[in-house]
């Protein structure tokens, strides 16, 4: 048995003590921590040509699905508040991709619209989500089985961060 195929089963098989538990290798937090790194290096190259940093696509692919939504709305889907949206929606205007005006219903509100370079951005992004997969090394059912498992993740590590009601007493994690 390869090293790499020990420190891998070692890595998947649970710590039966709980100082174990402290070791590197067995913390979900550092997982996907490590896994985002390497997927936004991985989409790095693929973006250049398109002139886009990864934060910027994924705005992009929020616009893509449908034009002229909030500021707010992007932020909601994209979990970003204004004050990180901001430069990088100055930035895609800046780089002609979009326009940012106020709605004229309501002058709080920013409504984002797809320039015609942003809409035609759209067709020369096709090949990176296949690039992506194809580096994944994981074939459709697994991506989107791994999709919906990372958001109930997010969802429930969403929830956990709401206080419970007073007197309730608080579920013990349980591990």
């Amino acid at each position: 048995m390869s090293h790499q195929t020990l420190q891998l089963r070692q890595m998947t098989q649970p710590p039966t003590d709980a100082r174990d538990w402290l070791a590197l290798d067995h913390q979900l937090c550092f997982a996907l921590y490590a896994a985002s790194l390497a997927m936004t290096k991985a989409y790095k190259p693929l973006l250049a040509p398109l002139g886009l940093t990864y934060p910027q696509y994924l705005a992009m692919l929020v616009l893509w699905e449908g034009d002229g939504i909030s500021v707010s709305q992007l932020g909601e889907r994209l979990t970003l508040d204004s004050g990180t949206l901001t430069p990088l929606l100055k930035r895609l205007a800046a780089l002609g991709l979009l326009q940012r005006r106020r709605d004229p219903q309501d002058e709080r509100r920013v409504l984002l619209r797809l320039s015609a370079a942003g809409l035609a951005l759209k067709a020369q992004a096709l090949a990176v989500p296949q690039t992506i997969a194809c580096a994944t090394a994981c074939d459709l059912q697994q991506i989107s089985t791994l999709t919906a498992q990372l958001k109930a993740l997010r969802h429930q590590l969403g929830a956990a961060l709401i206080p419970p009601p007073a007197g309730s007493g608080s579920p013990s994690p349980s591990l």
